[in-house]
């Protein structure tokens, strides 16, 4: 398997000072959509024994050194099964929506424009967590209606108002948005963006004439809305909260504590690896993270990583990322090549049965087009390890129901699956 990093060694943690336990209680001391930032991590073990190889599932892994020593002849990975979280909002999806949904409640939102393609999760979590909350969803999707709903677009259908939009318009998400979201406001309703109200949020709503003169009207009983647009993927400084939040969980001394990790995660818009790597860094964690690279060039990548920062920086006055952000050498994340390049969304022979193979032996449900290409990497970098060295992390994102999506695509593929497949190590 070829593996391109393209990122230097994370030379930070000896230098960089972790957030004190005030500033982070006050980071994260908010409303939140998830009840609890609690998930389940389960260990995967792969065993040579001869000529053959298994693979099974420990569903209650013990993290202390003593089992290190239990399976010192034996290869295996942790996953975070962040895909167990909800059967709809699961995985990075409710991660990033964990800290944005409040912000909406507090600011009167009544209409939310989104976008995303056609199997997209988040816009199905976009909508069907706006619906809990009275709010009304409105999804533009890339591309043609499909003969048959199903999957994401199934639940998008349901719970949202869906729009499909031409391949030609959709690529200029920015104004496709903007004048959407015009014709679900009246004259006298306010469009804003999901960047005002976090401005607006962390300054005091009163610094915000159009957002506090829209709630002053709202508390006066007149019936204009505020219409809220969101970007794809929720790629926002905000979405990265409920990816510390996790990290700062996960690094438990009951859970993986702070040993040295190599964690890896597929990357869409690569908001939940930013996310992972800034509160590793920022904790202090000896956290390695590798993001496999689905949709973009690793330029792009990069110029997200430091957008995205920044604006973090603004948003919640942390002076201290300056440093992470201008040293080449000290890269939140390490962004890695897929195995086998392609252009987003197309799937290769003999990654279905690779998804059928592994959901046989282990009961973890990964798809070709995102959460396959993390399982690699991270079964890859696992078998490369030095005995006594990193462990082997792997973050599930969910996207399960995507699956549905492709197979209505790939009816040959699906069509052909074998019943008695062996698993192949990739």
């Amino acid at each position: 398997m070829r593996i391109g990093i393209y990122s230097g060694n994370l030379q930070v943690f000896s230098k960089l000072k972790p957030w004190n336990e005030e500033f982070v209680g006050k980071l994260l001391s908010r409303k939140w959509t998830l009840l609890s930032p609690e998930t389940k991590v389960h260990q995967v073990i792969q065993r040579d024994k001869s000529h053959d190889c298994s693979i099974f599932l420990h569903t209650n892994p013990s993290f202390n050194d003593d089992s290190r020593e239990m399976y010192e002849e034996d290869r295996y990975i942790y996953v975070v099964r962040d895909d167990l979280l909800h059967p709809l909002i699961n995985g990075n999806k409710a991660r990033k929506l964990d800290g944005v949904l409040p912000l909406l409640e507090d600011c009167f939102v009544t209409d939310v424009v989104t976008c995303g393609g056609c199997q997209s999760a988040h816009t199905a979590a976009v909508a069907a967590l706006c619906a809990e909350r009275g709010i009304k969803s409105h999804l533009l999707l890339r591309g043609e209606q499909p003969e048959i709903l199903t999957g994401y677009n199934l639940m998008s259908t349901i719970y949202g108002n869906v729009t499909y939009v031409p391949r030609s318009i959709y690529a200029n998400r920015e104004e496709m948005l903007k004048s959407h979201a015009k014709l679900v406001a009246g004259k006298d309703d306010s469009v804003v963006w999901f960047g005002d109200i976090v401005e607006a949020s962390t300054a005091g709503l009163s610094t915000s004439p159009t957002l506090a003169g829209k709630d002053a009207s709202r508390n006066a009983g007149n019936n204009l809305r505020k219409i809220l647009i969101i970007n794809e993927g929720a790629a926002d400084s905000v979405a990265l909260l409920g990816v510390i939040r996790l990290v700062q969980y996960l690094s438990g001394n009951h859970l993986l504590g702070r040993r040295a990790l190599k964690f890896v995660v597929d990357a869409g818009t690569g908001t939940t690896a930013i996310g992972l790597g800034l509160a590793a860094l920022c904790l202090g964690l000896p956290w390695e993270v590798y993001a496999v690279m689905l949709a973009e060039t690793i330029d792009v990548y990069r110029e997200k990583e430091e957008r995205l920062i920044s604006e973090f920086k603004k948003h919640f006055n942390v002076p201290f990322i300056d440093h992470i952000v201008n040293k080449e050498d000290s890269r939140v994340v390490r962004w890695v090549e897929r195995s086998r390049p392609r252009k987003f969304g197309r799937v290769l022979e003999g990654e279905i049965e690779a998804c059928q193979q592994i959901a046989q032996q282990t009961g973890i449900l990964v798809d070709p087009v995102y959460t396959l290409a993390a399982w690699e990497m991270a079964t890859c970098l696992c078998n490369e390890e030095a005995k006594g060295g990193s462990e082997v992390v792997m973050l599930h994102t969910g996207g399960s129901l995507g699956m549905f999506g492709l197979a209505q695509r790939h009816k040959n593929c699906f069509g052909t699956l074998r019943k008695d497949s062996a698993f192949i190590n990739r």
